[in-house]
């Protein structure tokens, strides 16, 4: 199912986020470029011309004085030539950020100990927005812990995971198991080191809520610090259901009660856009799509969530979820963020 991805462009989201100057501190670098001492050296041509003008000039001034200062010029021009390059700047660094508690509904989250990574991008074609890329599940003991469903303290208007008109929910569900044995966030992980690549190479900054196999971050956690230090959020799974249904996003619910809240209110329809352009760039990349492409659903991650957020279902447990289909999921993804954002490129 091919759609056209036109139609899912918003007006361009502010470029850099107001509150991640407090991050910029504790840098690690990651950087792939070096100088080697050959490079430092130069061409050695031109040393070779500078010792052939002096020796020039030591001969024709032989019978008058000895050559101490044309040797002089020859070694200072030597010192020249192999002085140390200045350091290329560091195309990519990384900062790990933690939940404090000044970030708005910090309070509510029950699994905080970690830390996400912001990686920030230095290169020529940077843009300056940050996208969160939240790789499901993957938190030990997170569905043991309760956690509030809305920050209001309403019910859920939906089921799913978690029934309607509960007030809590699991901090970080476990997730499902593949057909062949795998388990969820086995998948969700590699698919969001992929897209975090992509994404650095098209110029975003990047926030990874989750690199390893574990993470002590649990739902809420994830939602406050993508609010603080992107402009989007997109989180990945993969459904539960064994027909290879295709991909679609997890939508507001058109529930009058729900789309009032704070601060649903604010987001609901950037969210809405947001998914639709996902969705529309995975059908681009030639992925297929369940149906209309959405699903209406309650998530914690919505109900929180100050931002465009977006839930995506990327298949479902009988979906093949090799590296030739991560990195196809992924180009998908970044067309749907390029446009957006109203970013040329296609991934």
């Amino acid at each position: 199912m091919t759609l056209s991805i036109t139609s899912c462009q918003s007006a361009p989201a502010t470029t850099e986020n107001e509150t991640s100057a407090a991050a910029e501190s504790s840098i690690e670098t990651v950087t792939d470029e070096s100088v080697t001492a050959q490079e430092a050296l130069g061409n050695d041509s031109s040393l070779s011309d500078v010792s052939t003008a002096v020796a020039d000039t030591s001969v024709a001034d032989s019978s008058t004085s000895a050559v101490p200062a044309d040797t002089s010029t020859a070694a200072e021009a030597q010192d020249a030539s192999v002085a140390p390059e200045a350091a290329p700047e560091e195309p990519i660094t990384q900062t790990p950020v933690y939940l404090t508690d000044d970030m708005e509904f910090a309070s509510f989250s029950q699994i905080h100990s970690d830390a996400a990574i912001l990686y920030e991008n230095h290169k020529s074609n940077r843009n300056g927005i940050t996208i969160c890329v939240n790789a499901g599940h993957g938190t030990s003991g997170g569905e043991s812990v309760r956690t509030q469903c809305h920050p209001d303290g309403t019910p859920k208007v939906t089921g799913g995971s978690t029934s309607e008109g509960s007030t809590t929910a699991m901090a970080v569900a476990s997730g499902m198991t593949f057909l062949d044995g795998t388990e969820e966030r086995a998948v969700t992980l590699p698919a969001a080191i992929i897209l975090k690549d992509r994404l650095l190479d098209a110029g975003y900054n990047v926030l990874m809520i989750r690199e390893t196999e574990d993470v002590q971050l649990d739902n809420i956690a994830r939602t406050v610090l993508a609010n603080t230090y992107a402009q989007a959020h997109v989180a990945l799974h993969w459904d539960s259901t064994e027909s290879d249904k295709g991909a679609y996003y997890m939508k507001v619910p058109s529930v009058d009660s729900y789309k009032s809240m704070y601060p649903v209110s604010e987001t609901w329809e950037k969210s809405d856009q947001f998914g639709e352009c996902l969705v529309q760039g995975l059908g681009q990349a030639g992925r297929s799509i369940f149906e209309s492409g959405s699903m209406e659903m309650d998530l914690t991650q919505t109900s929180y969530s100050k931002v465009p957020s977006i839930d995506i279902e990327l298949g479902d447990r009988a979906s093949d979820h090799s590296d030739e289909t991560l990195q196809n999921i992924a180009e998908g993804l970044l067309i749907g963020i390029n446009a957006y954002f109203g970013i040329g490129g296609q991934g």
